[in-house]
């Protein structure tokens, strides 16, 4: 059996299981402890690593264990609590917890995804920093129409102009972080030669899914939360649906609004889809998965987009 080792991360300590040996223990969540941990799961000669996403705490574990040369993954704290209770374990302590996360990956074997660098985690901050910024700005011009007093309006105004310069100083930033590496440079150009991919879907994918370019087209489709699953008992079948990668998708859906209003390939392959009895939302989603696809293919042969 492998050697499969859960973590549970809080914001000062690591709780530690092995499996299957069943050895547990707890460390420091600092920089100290996560090399002595590291040379303890090198010496168990520990096959995979799991943390539980815990809102950016296991980020620093996750980059020292990855580096020091195990394979790390993060799992979906709401698939681990799932697992949790389809065993029937309903206490819940950090150490119980490492247990169960030990044990899920065990069971499931989740692919061991690449993590990413510290340039694509920065770069990946600022862009969700600037999707907070625009709602934020959203809010306000909302709140515009609906004051009536003229102290309001004045005070929104201010926090308006506040925030929009705030977002022209996050979009200098990303232009920064771009211009310090050639291979984003070569790759954003290449993304968006593509009519309707502007700058913002280029960077959230080259921050998003550095795999791009190495994955062929339904593993892209997945990582990407845009692989259709099916819903079927007996002889009932429901839709199929798609999910995960929200932030690609949300992203992927905008572009693929505009390439199908300009981009003679996904206009034609879209309206066909429509043409055949597809519904509208339908044809999107399929011209977001091709979309996707032609991205992939892309940056693995490093060659622009061609009108035909």
């Amino acid at each position: 059996m492998d050697v499969v080792v859960g973590i549970d991360v809080s914001k000062d300590q690591l709780d530690v299981h092995v499996l299957p040996s069943g050895e547990s223990f707890a460390v420091a969540n600092d920089d100290e402890s996560l090399d002595e941990l590291a040379a303890k799961l090198l010496s168990l000669n520990a096959d995979i690593v799991a943390l539980e996403a815990t809102g950016g705490y296991e980020m620093l574990a996750a980059a020292a264990l990855s580096g020091a040369g195990l394979a790390v993954i993060v799992v979906n704290p709401a698939h681990v609590r799932a697992y949790a209770n389809a065993l029937g374990k309903r206490a819940k302590t950090d150490p119980i917890d490492a247990e169960v996360i030990a044990a899920f990956v065990a069971a499931t074997k989740p692919a061991i995804r690449p993590l990413r660098d510290e340039e694509n985690r920065a770069l990946a901050a600022l862009l969700a920093r600037r999707r907070q910024i625009l709602a934020m700005i959203a809010a306000e011009e909302q709140r515009t129409r609906m004051a009536l007093a003229k102290e309001a309006q004045k005070s929104i105004g201010r926090l308006l102009a506040a925030l929009r310069r705030e977002l022209d100083s996050l979009d200098a930033d990303v232009d920064d972080h771009i211009r310090k590496s050639p291979l984003w440079r070569v790759r954003e150009t290449l993304l968006t030669s593509v009519p309707g991919v502007g700058r913002v879907t280029a960077r959230t994918l080259l921050a998003e899914m550095p795999e791009l370019g190495s994955l062929d087209r339904r593993q892209v489709a997945s990582l990407a939360g845009l692989a259709p699953w099916t819903r079927q008992s007996g002889k009932w079948k429901g839709k199929s649906l798609i999910g995960g990668g929200q932030t690609v998708r949300s992203v992927l859906f905008m572009a693929t609004l505009v390439a199908c209003r300009h981009n003679p390939v996904l206009k034609a392959f879209r309206d066909r889809l429509v043409a055949s009895g597809k519904s509208k939302i339908v044809a999107t989603v399929a011209a977001m998965r091709k979309l996707l696809t032609i991205l992939n293919a892309i940056i693995r042969d490093q060659k622009a987009w061609q009108n035909a």
